[in-house]
């Protein structure tokens, strides 16, 4: 039929479902989107898409993790957005001076917004279902994080509490608690920058190759893994004959839509090779005098009116390597670079 659109042809990524964010409430697109390196590394996360009660032990040269479900089931991947939001955060925080917390507060639909969900009565349910999941799966494992080794049982957030939710019931303000563990790796900074086309992947196997990818391949050239090896390192229940069928087709859509976001995939025989996209920059060094200059929080609103569109906190960290020495009036100072940063490049 002219005009039908095939398999092959339709995009393998979810909707952009907020191109337009609003970048005056939602500080997610201020904040990098960052995962812990332990949990990028380790099967942590379900891969199903239906609720997972199998209980599971993945061991691996010597490191174990064992994760067990409440009632509700296992965490999923996309359970995992809420840590990846948490993350970030702190981490945005703390590269600008502020106090590290393991309590994170926020606006239920700035992480909905931020993580591309919906933002209809679907999102907010399918949000509060990825708390009771987060909560009630428990690890425990030997996998040091921030030098630290835990042997005793815990959960991924300690606490999930709705400080304020409309009339009608939705959640609007939230309360997170993250666990030691997951504390100990942010405030190590033992985390890595995550493209934001992750929130756009569709299926829970891509999201966990690109995790693989990101921490083993990171800003070299290429890595390969063997397919037994991957499965593993993925948590896949499936057979190894369906499980490289997942992976080509993966394979097949990525060289037809070029949709893992920083590299690209391939199957030479029972490799699976990533070569990168040369889509990341390295992280720069700022000054230690820069390190330990303050801005306000009414600048960041001020800033984001001085450059609409643009995510000040990267801007904040162009203007802290540009700067070296810290100025007398950190605000005033940053404000002009964002000014000035707007007549110069337009909108993003």
């Amino acid at each position: 039929m002219v005009g039908e659109i095939s398999k092959e042809s339709k995009s393998p990524l979810l909707p952009d479902r907020h191109p337009t964010p609003d970048f005056f409430v939602c500080d997610i697109f201020d904040a990098v989107p960052k995962g812990d390196m332990a949990s990028m590394e380790h099967p942590i996360f379900s891969l199903s898409t239906k609720a997972d009660h199998g209980e599971r032990l993945y061991e691996h040269n010597g490191q174990f993790v064992k994760i067990a479900p409440s009632s509700h089931g296992l965490a999923t991947i996309h359970d995992r957005d809420v840590l990846i939001y948490c993350i970030s955060q702190l981490m945005a925080g703390l590269n600008a001076g502020r106090p590290l917390s393991r309590t994170v507060r926020f606006k239920a639909y700035d992480l909905l917004t931020a993580t591309n969900r919906m933002t209809n009565g679907q999102g907010y349910d399918g949000l509060k279902a990825a708390f009771e999941r987060l909560r009630g799966t428990t690890i425990s494992t030997n996998i040091v994080t921030g030098g630290e080794e835990q042997f005793d049982v815990f959960g991924l957030i300690d606490r999930a509490r709705i400080i304020r939710q409309t009339r009608d019931g939705r959640m609007q303000e939230i309360e997170i608690e993250l666990s030691d563990w997951l504390f100990n790796a942010i405030r190590n900074k033992e985390v890595l920058t995550l493209h934001r086309g992750y929130f756009r992947l569709r299926k829970p196997l891509e999201r966990r190759i690109y995790e693989l990818a990101r921490k083993h391949c990171g800003m070299k050239d290429e890595w390969k893994i063997g397919l037994e090896t991957l499965q593993k390192k993925c948590g896949s229940n499936s057979t190894s004959r369906e499980f490289k069928r997942l992976v080509l087709t993966i394979v097949q859509q990525d060289a037809l839509h070029q949709h893992m976001p920083d590299y690209a995939i391939t199957l030479e025989g029972e490799q699976v090779m990533f070569r990168n996209r040369g889509t990341m920059q390295p992280a720069k060094e700022i000054s230690s005098q820069m390190r330990m200059v303050f801005i306000s929080p009414d600048t960041y609103e001020l800033a984001r009116e001085a450059a609409p569109g643009w995510d000040v906190h990267y801007l904040e960290s162009e203007w802290r390597d540009w700067m070296k020495e810290a100025p007398k009036n950190a605000d005033k100072a940053f404000l002009g670079f964002c000014r000035k940063w707007r007549e110069n490049h337009g909108y993003p």
